[in-house]
């Protein structure tokens, strides 16, 4: 049985149970007493680590017919194209130029993806530690133009060195160790005994996309993409800014010189500080959530992102988007950021080298966040999606537009009128104006073409 493992809720640890089970035999108990040992069956149950090797890996990228939405991650949009992430699988390509409408095109398998980016004709994929470049101009007929091997130096919290190491932990498998022991009758009490041990290697982190474009109503499924970047959600941790993708792990930050689109050159590496999670341009300026904290990095000079401030808060998982003079912080409480806070916090950001705590509200378990003009959208995960109207930023607590309880909300891309929206149940899509209207278009559920 293998162990998976979901796109929004990173698990760290894994436990190990191990059950005995004693059977006694006592042989001449009336006239003898007991022997002075006795055997006893011992089972252990574990999940044993699956290693994959990077040829097995590196082969396995394939185009094929469109699949089942199964465990939805990041989402990504372009030009009128829709990229889903299957977690650690690859990427649902999808025809959303009508979004009532939405038509599934093709599914390219990357092992080991979780993000994606695009520019042009290219769209950006990671594969465990390598970063894939595909020709998209083309959606119907997608194609590998480059590998950059090796273009990470940690896939989650783990580094990986696979001229030493049997390959990449791609999964767990239940396994059974027997074994017979032998005991002092008298001082075995009978009954189960129970061992549980914990672990740290299980620890996987996930990045994703960002950047900017415009909904294109008329466009075709095989139309040539514009020279603009595309979008993704407040989870993001790739992003595109003029000549230069950015994407970050759990402490660092990489840059890659994507001047020419469809061979990328790696640049430099920022150490920003662990526990990293999110990645939102803003103009000219990069913000990196982190689980105890907001960075601002000055963005003016693309190959070299320049620190000018962190905001600090409690520890907890943080997407951050930004308008105008402020950002827009949740923080969540969840296993893999150890927090156990659920909020928005709005922050001021006018001086960008001091920003200062604006307002705090309280939420149920916010996840992902978009905003667009005076709508404010909040992930709440299993309590669903809320819209707020934020003109007044002081009581946006008192303006809650739309609340609907029955999807699972994880992050959302709102964009000209519409939100795409993914969760746990697969796509949704919305219709909204922040006057009150947030009208379901279409869904692309989980399981279901």
């Amino acid at each position: 049985m293998n162990a998976e493992f979901h796109p929004h809720e990173v698990k760290d640890i894994f436990r190990i149970t191990v059950v005995s089970i004693v059977i006694l035999i006592v042989i001449g108990f009336l006239s003898t007493g007991c022997t002075d040992t006795c055997e006893v069956d011992r089972s252990y149950t574990y999940f044993k680590p699956v290693y994959t090797t990077t040829e097995e890996i590196r082969s396995a990228v394939a185009f094929g017919t469109p699949q089942s939405v199964n465990q939805p991650g990041k989402i990504y949009f372009k030009d009128g194209i829709l990229f889903i992430n299957e977690v650690g699988e690859g990427i649902h390509i999808i025809d959303n130029t009508n979004p009532s409408s939405p038509r599934q095109l093709s599914f390219v398998t990357i092992p080991g993806n979780f993000d994606m980016a695009a520019k042009g004709n290219y769209l950006y994929a990671d594969s465990y530690i390598d970063l894939l470049v595909f020709d998209i101009s083309n959606v119907n007929d997608v194609k590998m133009v480059k590998r950059v091997e090796g273009a990470f130096q940690a896939f989650g919290n783990l580094p990986f060195n696979f001229d030493s190491w049997q390959g990449v932990i791609t999964s767990y498998e239940e396994a059974t160790i027997e074994e017979v022991t032998e005991m002092d009758c008298a001082s075995n009490s009978g009954g189960d005994i129970f061992f549980y041990a914990e672990a740290a290697d299980a620890s996987f982190v996930k990045f994703n996309s960002s950047g900017g474009a415009t909904l294109m109503a008329n466009s075709t499924s095989n139309a040539p993409a514009t020279t603009a970047a595309g979008v993704g959600g407040s989870m993001a941790r790739f992003a595109i800014y003029e000549d230069f993708l950015y994407t970050i792990d759990a402490s660092s930050l990489y840059l890659f010189d994507i001047t020419q689109l469809d061979d990328p050159r790696s640049g430099a590496r920022v150490d920003i500080g662990w526990g990293i999670e999110t990645l939102f341009p803003y103009e000219d300026k990069l913000f990196i959530g982190a689980n105890n904290g907001m960075h601002i990095y000055d963005n003016a000079n693309p190959e070299a992102p320049e620190h000018l401030s962190t905001y600090q808060h409690i520890q907890s998982c943080d997407p951050v988007v930004v308008e105008g003079d402020y950002a827009y912080v949740t923080l969540r409480s969840g296993n893999a950021c150890q927090g156990f806070t659920n909020q928005l916090e709005i922050v001021d950001i006018s001086d960008l080298r001091n920003p200062k705590a604006f307002q705090t509200y309280p939420m149920q378990n916010p996840h992902g966040l978009g905003v667009d003009g005076k709508c404010l959208f909040i992930c709440e995960g299993e309590f669903g999606l809320k819209l707020f109207d934020k003109t007044d930023l002081t009581s946006i607590d008192d303006h809650l537009v739309a609340n609907y309880t029955n999807v699972h909300a994880f992050d959302v891309i709102p964009l000209n009128g519409v939100l795409m929206m993914i969760g746990e149940d697969g796509l949704y899509q919305y219709e909204y104006d922040c006057e009150g209207k947030l009208e379901l278009l279409s869904t692309i559920p989980v399981l279901a073409l």
